[in-house]
């Protein structure tokens, strides 16, 4: 009988997430496919901020996983059965696939891959759910106009790097803050960013008000807490503040949010916030543009690539350390 690997949830974090809250458990797979499913072969596990917020019980945009369920993830494989008529085997896909080795699945939600336009691990990536996320946030929420600031938080992640180089594209001047000095070197040399901001080394306000001396027009937040508070004092007339995610807060017993709130009133402007899956059936839209940027040699991509499904609990934990460089990605 075929087997499956998968991470399944034994406990709700409390605080910072535990390699103790996840398991590593072998279930069989079916014989037969039912009627509509296909059976993917996953390749790439996708480690994104936004597990953490999926691992807490209760809903909020998505419901929590349930104790003894996969661990909720992006995923990428290839079908190697198919019951559904929509799918064919040897096609490549990736979604909402979780935490293992083979995903049974009715196909909905799913994303076809087109390998013609990058590897499979860049569908998880600033072809994927990351990519999505920075195309729709900065374009639709932020709006950019060429010749304005864009600042960034959690600048050399995937999210960050793709808002950045395609604020790039939309001329205008971008500044990313991120942790260290070879991230932030990392950004303005190979990432195409106007100045970085080292914010384990220097004092953040200081930094924003020398880099960005017009003041904020677009701030795309990752991080939240002081960085957050830090932007909202520096905003131009009209700015617009984009919440896309708060790491700083996800691992925190007791979150808080931004202090100089009221900064945004002074600046008349708008916080907003980006959850892509309001944009799926326009996913296609951003994955064309995206790639054709690539393709001209516009935009760039960084990796982290660690190995073994075993391995999910301590490299997910890269993520709320900082010590991801890239894109974090699970090979199986």
């Amino acid at each position: 009988m075929r087997s499956n690997s998968q991470i399944v949830l034994v406990s709700h974090p409390q605080g910072m997430v535990k390699k103790s809250d996840m398991t590593l458990q072998t279930t069989p797979l079916p014989h037969h496919l039912p009627e509509g499913h296909i059976l993917v072969e996953i390749a790439y596990i996708s480690l994104d901020p936004a597990i953490r917020g999926w691992l807490n019980p209760g809903t909020t945009y998505i419901k929590g996983v349930q104790i003894g369920e996969v661990v909720r993830t992006f995923s990428a494989g290839k079908v190697i059965e198919s019951q559904n008529p929509n799918y064919q085997t040897g096609e490549y896909v990736w979604g909402l696939l979780g935490a293992q080795q083979y995903a049974l699945h009715d196909g909905q939600g799913l994303v076809k891959a087109d390998l013609s336009k990058g590897p499979l691990s860049w569908h998880l990536g600033i072809l994927g759910m990351p990519g999505m996320t920075a195309y729709f946030g900065l374009l639709e929420k932020g709006q950019p106009k060429a010749g304005e600031t864009v600042l960034i938080s959690g600048a050399a992640g995937i999210v960050g790097t793709t808002v950045g180089q395609i604020a790039k594209r939309k001329g205008c001047r971008v500044v990313g803050i991120a942790g260290g000095a070879a991230k932030c070197q990392f950004l303005t040399e190979q990432m195409g960013f106007d100045a970085a901001i080292d914010y384990k080394n220097e004092d953040v306000l200081a930094a924003i008000q020398r880099t960005c001396p017009n003041k904020v027009d677009i701030f795309y937040d990752n991080v939240g807490g002081d960085i957050l508070d830090a932007a909202l004092a520096h905003l131009a007339l009209g700015a617009r503040v984009v919440l896309c995610g708060s790491i700083s807060q996800y691992n925190s017993t007791d979150p808080r949010g931004p202090k100089n709130y009221m900064k945004i009133v002074t600046a008349r402007g708008y916080i907003t916030g980006i959850i892509v899956f309001d944009y799926i059936n326009r996913y296609a839209e951003g994955m064309a543009d995206i790639g054709q940027w690539l393709a001209a040699g516009q935009m760039a991509v960084q990796e982290d690539i660690d190995e073994g499904l075993e391995n999910f609990p301590s490299t997910l934990l890269k993520l709320y350390t900082g010590e991801n460089f890239g894109k974090l990605l699970l090979k199986i």
